[in-house]
């Protein structure tokens, strides 16, 4: 009898176990949905500026309207921290899940208000103010995504495979920049060049509106992380008990500044680099960067999972220490490099390095904070981290290539690897618990 009753009980545990494990999948699922989204429409407008670019500005030189829709597109960059305090604040005093639909409404909107907008010869100046107002609702919706995401993917991870569950996040990001890619790809296929400026790059922002739907209706029926205790808490959401907390938040900033910056020199900036500085054709770089990509985005739950055996102090030591001595070696080789196939090796090899940081980044920063700041501690130190390096690394490469000295944009990015290798020292030898 007694027997029987633990064999039922055992099969109890184990049917519970399983439910529980589903329901974890679909957080992980409906939290990070909702990422892609965010980030497959923020790309598409990069992909797409060079379509639109005369839709919206004056007719005149192509290199000023594109200079203008890149200016844009800085615009919703520096919205990234307004995000992050924002959100941040909902999250933490409304919840997380309000917080996350908010956002992908936010992103929704700008995405169709893009899709529908008249052109600058229908109705004059006001063209490039509405997309400007677009673009700024997409930064602000954008700058809160990641702290908010992270939190909560952080939160409803299971304990001990919380680095295999949070790598989703960049996963997803990952995701969404290369579903950006694919769909434009695809258009420049089935569309001509006309028809792509007359109104076919109106079709990727339609897309990421109706995919925003998909994502808020999956985040819909998440269940919320954040207790009553946590959301009614004196300091929730407040910059002063942010402030209670500013060594985790300068130690964040430290470590961001270097992994944003390696992320961005490797993803975004690299194409351009594969064309100007190594003087590939722009279709082989194309090409290159979406593989060596491909190829990222399924490293980072592998070595999210390595980081649940090894610890998160030691991915990030992994990370800042081949990075500070490899960016260097690997740019220069890259700029006289003339097979594709060692171009592709060696951007994948870097990438590699980054994933140390990336598969981990939003859970280290989360297991740092209370619960009571997490979602606002995570995404201000992120974003104001990311706007200023991440954000402004094409343009410094630009720049100091124009200047004469490219080589010391490389060192720029080795030596804010070293800043956060400092920092990484610092970080406690053992991985934190999460507290709800």
């Amino acid at each position: 009898m007694v027997e029987t009753t633990l064999v039922i009980d055992n099969k109890e545990n184990a049917d519970l176990a399983a439910q529980d494990k589903k329901k974890r999948i679909f957080a992980i699922v409906g939290a990070s949905s909702g990422n892609l989204v965010e980030w497959f429409d923020f790309y598409v407008y990069s992909f797409c500026s060079i379509y639109f670019a005369a839709s919206f500005f004056p007719a005149g030189n192509s290199t000023t309207q594109l200079l203008q829709t890149a200016g844009v597109f800085a615009a919703g960059f520096f919205m990234r921290p307004i995000g992050g305090w924002l959100f941040g604040y909902i999250a933490d005093r409304h919840g997380r899940k309000n917080s996350m639909l908010i956002s992908v409404c936010m992103m929704c909107a700008g995405s169709l208000a893009i899709a529908c907008l008249p052109t600058y010869e229908a109705i004059g100046s006001w063209a490039p103010a509405l997309l400007l107002i677009a673009r700024l609702f997409q930064g602000l919706s954008v700058g809160g995504e990641y702290g908010t995401s992270a939190t909560y993917m952080s939160e409803v991870a299971v304990k001990g495979k919380r680095g295999f569950y949070a790598s989703f996040q960049y996963v997803t990001l990952i995701g969404g920049q290369l579903l950006a890619l694919l769909v434009l790809v695809g258009l420049q296929q089935i569309l001509s060049t006309e028809e792509l400026k007359a109104w076919g790059w109106r079709i990727p922002f339609a897309l990421g509106a109706a995919l925003a739907v998909v994502a808020l209706f999956l985040r819909r029926s998440l269940n919320e992380t954040s207790n009553e205790k946590t959301r009614s808490h004196k300091d929730a959401g407040s910059l002063k008990g942010l402030w209670k907390n500013r060594k985790a938040f300068l130690m964040v900033l430290g470590f961001t500044a270097g992994g944003s910056l390696s992320f961005y020199t490797f993803t975004t900036y690299m194409q351009k680099y594969l064309v100007n500085t190594t003087g590939l054709d722009a279709k082989l770089a194309s090409v290159i960067m979406t593989a060596a990509l491909f190829i990222y985005m399924l490293l980072q739950p592998l070595i999210g999972a390595l980081s649940d055996k090894i610890g998160r102090r030691s991915s990030m030591l992994i990370f800042t220490s081949l990075a500070t001595l490899l960016t260097v070696p690997i740019l220069f080789t890259l700029k006289s490099v003339t097979s594709p196939y060692a171009a592709f090796g060696l951007i994948v090899l870097a990438l590699f390095i980054v994933s140390f940081y990336t598969s981990i980044s939003g859970l280290l920063k989360a297991e740092m904070f209370p619960a009571e700041v997490r979602a606002l501690g995570v995404g201000l130190s992120y974003a104001v981290a990311n706007a200023m390096f991440g954000g402004s690394a094409e343009y410094v490469a630009l720049s100091l290539k124009s200047f004469g000295v490219e080589h010391a944009f490389f060192w720029y990015v080795s030596a804010m690897c070293l800043l956060a290798l400092f920092v990484s020292l610092k970080l406690h030898r053992k991985d934190k618990e999460i507290e709800l």
